[in-house]
């Protein structure tokens, strides 16, 4: 997958169109969601995130809504992500048992064969703007 880029930086567009992003997009931007899980196959070469990189934060449209900066980027599987990863993710998970189980959902739903040992990359960053659209008016 080839990432677009905005404003000179590559994005990051969470989850999928819709709801799902805007509501991933709103964690960001309260604070709460501090990492990302992508699946290793979501990369071609050498695309991958690298600490101290800054993504632009985009909605559907490709509008940047905030920057973010990389501060770790780790490999392991599926069944090993651990609780504090689930936990800076931000999404509302009680458990890694849930975070587990409404990740297998949607990589699932998304044509992708979740097994404990499936390559996972595990993305923590920083908010370090807030600048879009809804910023200057």
């Amino acid at each position: 997958m080839k990432f677009p880029v905005v404003d000179g930086l590559r994005t990051l567009g969470l989850g999928t169109r819709g709801t799902m992003r805007e509501w991933l997009n709103g964690l960001v931007l309260e604070g709460e969601k501090r990492a990302t899980a992508g699946t290793t196959d979501d990369y071609e070469d050498n695309e991958r995130e690298y600490v101290g990189e800054r993504l632009a934060l985009v909605n559907d449209d490709l509008v940047k809504v905030g920057i973010v900066e990389v501060t770790g980027v780790v490999v392991t599987t599926f069944g090993e992500v651990p609780w504090s990863f689930a936990q800076a993710e931000g999404e509302g998970d009680a458990s890694i048992e849930e975070w587990r189980a409404g990740h297998r959902r949607f990589w699932s739903g998304e044509g992708v064969n979740v097994t404990d040992d499936m390559p996972v990359l595990l993305v923590y960053f920083k908010l370090v703007d807030r600048s879009g659209p809804d910023e200057s008016a």
